[in-house]
Formats: structure tokens, sequence, C-alpha cells
């Protein structure tokens, strides 16, 4: 298992909003060029491997069973994002739960929330995720885009089980006082 890792990237360099972000489900996996990484992670397993990759508040995770690749990509929309293999996309805007079963096997669920909030509760949840990501996770600050006193960041936590992958991800927009939250399970194919 990974160790925890705290880095300091340079800055984001976006002007990313919440409202642009997506959710992609492919049953392939991605070329890495297609996306400035910020920082990555491998998972081994006995019968799988996850890649994990910290995206600039997005990420992208691909589970590999054999020949088998299913990959969640939270990112905004763009051109270069590729159609073939797409199992499933939507837009992220307030709650959503997708359970999907791909042609290969996998059992995809995802429950995914764009919550804002007052400036008060947004200040407690951000300085209670920063703090929880000291502990445990994989936690990126993106200093270099700092909306007053808080920074924008990006937290995955993960689970490795034995058939499946759990991902818990928060992806902070203080400008907008707005947390995305995720949490997806990629079931492998028997």
């Amino acid at each position: 298992m990974p160790e925890k890792m705290c880095i300091k990237p340079e800055p984001l360099g976006l002007t990313l909003q919440s409202v642009d972000l997506h959710l992609f489900v492919f049953e392939r996996a991605l070329h890495p060029e297609l996306f400035r990484h910020y920082a990555n992670y491998r998972v081994e397993q006995c019968r799988y491997h996850a890649d994990v990759s910290i995206i600039g508040l997005g990420h992208v995770v691909t589970v590999n069973c054999g020949d088998k690749s299913l990959t969640e990509l939270l990112s905004r929309q763009s051109d270069i994002i590729p159609t073939r293999g797409v199992v499933s996309r939507f837009r992220l805007k307030g709650e959503r739960d997708l359970e999907k079963a791909t042609p290969d096997g996998w059992s995809y669920m995802v429950s995914t929330q764009v919550e804002t909030m007052d400036e008060a509760l947004y200040k407690s949840v951000h300085h209670d995720l920063v703090r929880h990501a000291e502990k445990r996770g994989w936690f990126v600050p993106y200093e270099g885009a700092v909306s007053g006193e808080m920074i924008p960041f990006s937290y995955l936590d993960h689970e490795a089980r034995d058939g499946e992958f759990h991902l818990h991800a928060f992806h902070a927009f203080p400008h907008e006082r707005t947390i995305v939250k995720s949490q997806s399970i990629l079931e492998l194919p028997d």
C-alpha cells in the first residue's frame, strides 16, 4: 500500500469552477498525457492494480484486472477527452447516484454531491477535511490558487478490497464555498 503523500505542486493555472466538472466512466484506460498530473499513486492487490492521479481539482482512477480496465474521470469537459469506450457521463450538479454494469463484466457505483455552503460552515468543513488528510489519504493543496485564507485542494482516500476498489474524493473550491464529493466502487469482473 502506498504511503501518504502531501506535495506542494506548482500553481493550478486554471479558473476551474465546480459547475465545469463532469464525471466520465470508460471501459478502458486513458492515456496519461491527456492530463496534467499533480500526483500519481498505484495500489496493488492480488487480482488487480489501481492507478490514481490527481489532475487539478479532479481525478482519474483506472482499475486494471488482467486485460480489462475500468476508468473513472472527474474533470472538465474538453475536446481532448476521448469518446471511445465511454460507458456513462454526466455533469456534476447537486446530488447524483449511478449504478452501471458494463459489457466486460465490471460493476460500477458512484454517488456524487456538489455542496455549496455558507461561509462559516464551509470554513469548518474545509478545516476538518484538511485535518483529516494529515492523517490518511492523498492530499494536494493548490497554494498558487489561494482564495482568501483557504486553499483549493484535492483529497482522495481509498479502500482496496479483494474484488473491488473504493475511492472517496473531495475537491475544494473556496472561491465558491463549494466541496465536490464522490464515493465510487469499481467492482471487478468475475
